[in-house]
Order: C-alpha cells, then sequence, then structure tokens
C-alpha cells in the first residue's frame, strides 16, 4: 500500500548565515523539502510564489533587516494563516513564549539546540499539520474529542476501551467549570498532560495561555523567582522586572507537572496562591490578582507522602477537587490494537513511507506484554520498527519486547520502596539507552533536568555524553 503523503516544505528564515545552511542541508538530508532564507524580505517573495507548510523563523533578525521575527510571524499569520510556525531564539524567556504563541506560533526552540531537536519540533508541527488524516482510522468509533479540539491537542489519547471514554467524558465536563482545580494521577507514559491540554482547551480558558512547568526543574534558589516574578535588584542577578508562572499563566491554565516533586519549602507559598488568588513578587510591595485553573499530574502515592511528611495534606485537597485517574495500558489491552494502527500511520506518514502490513501475531503478542512505558512506549516501539524493518510487513520480530513480556495478575516486583525502585528504574533507562540522558529522560516520561536531579540524588555517575 502506497503512501500518498507529500515531503513537507520548510522555510528558513534566520540571519545566521551558518545556522540556516547547516539546518538546510540537515533537513534536506531528512526527505523534508527546504527553502532558506536571511532577509524578511525574501522569504515574503517566496511565500507569494511557493506553498510552505512550515516556516522555522528566527526572533531576532540582522538589524539592517525592516522586521523582526514577531512582526514577521504576525503577517505570516496575517496573510498565510496555512503555515505553521516554530520560533528559534538564543535571547528568549517563558514571557517571550507566551506571546509568541499568542500571536500563532506553534512551537518554539531556544539556540543553541540540536538537529534531532528541530526535527521532533517538525514532527509535533506535521502531526498538528495531517490531524485529520492521523485519525480517520479511529476517530468515529474511538474518540469523544470535538473537531475543535482535535486542532488543539495531540491525538495520541485514544482507545475504544470504556475506561478511556470515562476518562474523556470527565475531561471535557470538568473543563465546563471554569475554575475546578484538577489532579491527573497515573503512571508516567499514559498521556497525562494531553488529558490537561482537553481540559483546557474545551474550557472557556482557551484562548488564554496554557503554561506547563516541571515542578523538580527548577532550582530552589529560584523557585519563589520562577513562580511568582520578582523586582528590579530584589537579589543579586536580578538586573529587570519578571513576571513568574502565575501572572504569565493569568486567564489560563498552569500545569504542575509532577507536583509530587515540588520542594516542600515552596508548598505553603502555593497553597496561599491558589487560595487567595494573589501573588507577591519578590522585592514588590504590592499584591497582584491573578486568574488561573490549576491542572497537576503525579505518578506518585501522594497521600503516602503526606504521612512521609513530604506534601501538605492542605495542598493536597486544594488542587485535588477532581481526580482523574488513568489506568496503566496493560489495564486496558483493548486500546492496542487502535494505538498500534495509529502510531503506524502516524510515524509512516511523518517518514515518507508506506503503511506496513501487520502480522496477527503481533497484536496477540502485544495484547500479552505488560508495557512498563505504557502508550510511550508502544509509541517508541513502533517508530523504532519502522526505522529498522526493511520488509512491508511489521512482525513481533520488529518489536524488541523480551523483557517480562508475559502480563500477570501478580506484582512486577517484590520490593515497593519507592526510592529503590525508582534508582532501578532510572539505572534501566540509562543502560537501555547506553547511558543517552535524553532519550532515557523520555523512556522515564520525565525532563532530562529532573533526570539529572534524580541521578545525583541515588549517586549515579553522571557520563558526559557523545552526540550519536
Amino acid at each position: 500500500m502506497e503512501s500518498n503523503i507529500q515531503p513537507l516544505k520548510i522555510l528558513i528564515l534566520d540571519d545566521d548565515k551558518r545556522v540556516s545552511m547547516e539546518l538546510s542541508e540537515y533537513l534536506t538530508r531528512k526527505k523534508f523539502i527546504v527553502y532558506s532564507t536571511n532577509l524578511s524580505s525574501q522569504a515574503f517573495d517566496l511565500l507569494k510564489k511557493q506553498q510552505v507548510d512550515i516556516l522555522i523563523l528566527d526572533i531576532k533578525l540582522d538589524e539592517k533587516d525592516k522586521m523582526d521575527g514577531m512582526d514577521v510571524l504576525k503577517e505570516v499569520k496575517k496573510t498565510y494563516p496555512t503555515v505553521e510556525i516554530i520560533m528559534v531564539t538564543g535571547f528568549g524567556d517563558m514571557e517571550m513564549v507566551i506571546q509568541a504563541m499568542r500571536l500563532g506560533a506553534f512551537d518554539f526552540l531556544s539556540k543553541p539546540f540540536q538537529n534531532t531537536e528541530i526535527q521532533i519540533a517538525i514532527e509535533r508541527t506535521q502531526k498538528f499539520i495531517h490531524l485529520q488524516n492521523h485519525l480517520q482510522l479511529v476517530q468515529n468509533k474511538n474518540s469523544l474529542i470535538t473537531k475543535e479540539l482535535e486542532n488543539l491537542v495531540e491525538k495520541d489519547f485514544i482507545g475504544k476501551s470504556d475506561k478511556i471514554k470515562a476518562i474523556l467524558d470527565m475531561a471535557i465536563k470538568v473543563a465546563k467549570d471554569n475554575n475546578a482545580n484538577v489532579l491527573i494521577t497515573g503512571e508516567s507514559g499514559t498521556g497525562k498532560e494531553i488529558i490537561a491540554r482537553i481540559i483546557h482547551y474545551a474550557s472557556k480558558r482557551k484562548d488564554n495561555p496554557f503554561c506547563p512547568v516541571n515542578s523538580s526543574a527548577i532550582p530552589d534558589s529560584l523557585l519563589e523567582s520562577e513562580f511568582f516574578g520578582h523586582r528590579k535588584g530584589a537579589f543579586t542577578g536580578a538586573t529587570e522586572n519578571k513576571k513568574g508562572f502565575f501572572e504569565l499563566a493569568d486567564g489560563g491554565t498552569l500545569f504542575l507537572d509532577e507536583i509530587s516533586e515540588m520542594p516542600f519549602q515552596l508548598q505553603a507559598k502555593l497553597l496561599r496562591a491558589i487560595e487567595e488568588k494573589k501573588i507577591k513578587q519578590v522585592g514588590a510591595n504590592k499584591e497582584i490578582d491573578v486568574d488561573i485553573r490549576i491542572i497537576s499530574t503525579t505518578n506518585k502515592n501522594i497521600e503516602s507522602l503526606i504521612k512521609e511528611k513530604k506534601f501538605r495534606m492542605d495542598l493536597f485537597h486544594r488542587i485535588n477537587t477532581v481526580n482523574i485517574n488513568i489506568p496503566p495500558l496493560r489495564k486496558r489491552i483493548e486500546d492496542i490494537e487502535c494505538l498500534l494502527l495509529h502510531f503506524i500511520k502516524h510515524f509512516s506518514q511523518n517518514k515518507n513511507v508506506p503503511v506496513p502490513e501487520i502480522d496477527p501475531n503481533l497484536i496477540k503478542k502485544l495484547k500479552l506484554y505488560s508495557f512498563p512505558g505504557n502508550v510511550r512506549e508502544l509509541k517508541n516501539l513502533v517508530e523504532r520498527a519502522l526505522i529498522l524493518s526493511n520488509k512491508n510487513i511489521l512482525e513481533l520480530s520488529d518489536f524488541p519486547i523480551t523483557y517480562n513480556v508475559e502480563r500477570s495478575d501478580t506484582p512486577l516486583i517484590e520490593n515497593l520502596n519507592i526510592d529503590e525502585n525508582e534508582k532501578k528504574l532510572i539505572t534501566e533507562a540509562l543502560n537501555r539507552t547506553q547511558f543517552n540522558q535524553k532519550k532515557a529522560a523520555e523512556y522515564l516520561g520525565i525532563g532530562r533536568g529532573s533526570l539529572i536531579s534524580k541521578m545525583k540524588k541515588h549517586n549515579l555517575i553522571i557520563q558526559k555524553e557523545v552526540d550519536k
């Protein structure tokens, strides 16, 4: 079965000729159709003549250029609304990110970035562009999400099980309440952030920011400043006024990923800000009113952390107005087949390869597998299989699932100590990825900063990575 998907057409606008040339060569090798220019006028001339899918745009253009990146962003989205824009900059901060997103940018990367990072951003954008095609196999019978939401969130959260349908139904219902705080629980890789985005974009807050925060990735010394902002001169290094996450998310949703990792000393201040809907910047005298919904996630048992005095009970009750628990994939095996079909079609389109057939035995065996990495692991397995397979059919041999293959009703581990098992999981992820920290973090469903922090906590050696 041949794929009819045409290669993406990408335009690069960056005043750094070296960056644009290297990026152009890399993307051309990846079979994209690439145009490159260093001037905004030339970019608009090309857009008049050529249909472009994605614009990779530097915010800071040459001083001689009549437009900066933000000006180009506004004009492109006004004149060519179907062109999706990935912003890149060496000078960005969160406020600039929010502004660019409000103006219509789809994604944002900070320089210096690796070529693989821009490729991942392009693949995310391509997913958005071809969203209707991605869901054609399953949307009618497996998705409860509206057409409007399909244009705003990833569609990896699909399924036909009653459990998934109930979760989506609950998410849509809670979205209608504009203020209810939500705690989403479940193992890593189950799709907690996707549900958070569904709630945001199905609510009246959809036109305001969705501000994601990794609760464990912020240094202790910057916690207050990052969450509440600071005034110029409030401390050494505070050379200008800065808004915190609460202000940046005003009117929208503050998404606190893995809130159980939040330092205990910040929890009381967070509780007060949520209760009173007021914050005070570091170094300021006056309080600022904020209007936000809090959506939090965790893959840990917060009630156990409360007993251990590691999490405040009052904060738990404040963020847990509604609890949505996402079951692991091994508890909803009827979703495996439709997810498999979805990911195969998705990656076939992204990589411009024919959609392969599927050995019926593959689906049977996958339903016996425990999927410790949940939906994210299935997605990674499918992508790997499509990259390495040289056949027109996917078989079990294309899926390296030789560990704990048979599902069992008994626990996968006998020792339930969180710290010990966290160390084992990190070590296993690092070994599987040959100590590639970025890939290991993706396996574990956490950010690279969080992984490094946890490696230090468990006295694991942090090796210097070699580009792969």
